[in-house]
């Protein structure tokens, strides 16, 4: 059960911080008319497939 608990934390944890990039980026978008920088986006994606690694193991 540890392992499912440990486990659930860390999506929780990736989901905040795509949550918080997203919302910053959605911000500079919006409000200042600037696109992101494509390493902002890589990187976004490289957390996005992190934790769909973490989600698909079993």
């Amino acid at each position: 059960m540890t392992n499912v608990r440990q486990k659930k934390e860390d999506v929780k944890m990736h989901l905040k911080d795509l949550r918080k990039e997203l919302k910053r980026i959605h911000l500079t978008v919006t409000e200042e008319l600037l696109l992101p920088q494509p390493d902002e986006v890589k990187t976004l994606m490289y957390k996005m497939d992190q934790l769909l690694k973490v989600i698909e193991t079993k």
